[in-house]
């Protein structure tokens, strides 16, 4: 694997170290992949999510505006309080 060579705050170190100390992680470089891990996964989703709703604005499937939707999904919430 390649390695790196990066720079904490205190702070963060501190919370590295912690994680660590816990026996949660047996080092502070499973502790930042695992991270990376969780954030690759999120932004993931994420891009998912928008494709998803690309589609869906491309797709036709209503005439009315983003902001026409919106404007009623307001109302709507408005009248059921």
């Amino acid at each position: 694997m390649p390695r790196q060579s990066i720079t904490f705050t205190p702070p963060n170190d501190d919370w590295l170290k912690a994680q660590v100390e816990s026996q949660e992680y047996s080092s502070k470089s499973d502790v930042i992949n695992d991270l990376i891990r969780k954030a690759r996964k999120e932004h993931d989703e994420i891009e998912m999510i928008r494709a998803k709703l690309v589609h869906a604005e491309q797709s036709g499937f209503s005439n009315r505006t983003p902001e026409e939707i919106r404007d009623a999904a307001k109302a709507r919430l408005k009248q059921n309080g």
